[in-house]
């Protein structure tokens, strides 16, 4: 089973790194990982990172 990191500031490079590498969208990058686009989104939002659909990361 895939997992991802469970620190916030190392899901932001981890997320950022899949979505430039492999990924089109997030939502194609949490069904991978069998999670939501919004479980994403609210662990980084506490670190202040909101998700750009344009540039395809977190900024």
């Amino acid at each position: 089973m895939l997992s991802m990191p469970k620190d916030a500031v190392m899901l932001l490079s981890f997320v950022n790194t899949k979505l430039r590498d492999e990924f089109p969208s997030l939502s194609e990058l949490a069904a991978s990982y069998s999670c939501s686009p919004e479980e994403i989104e609210t662990k980084l939002s506490a670190i202040d990172y909101r998700y750009d659909k344009n540039k395809n990361q977190f900024v």
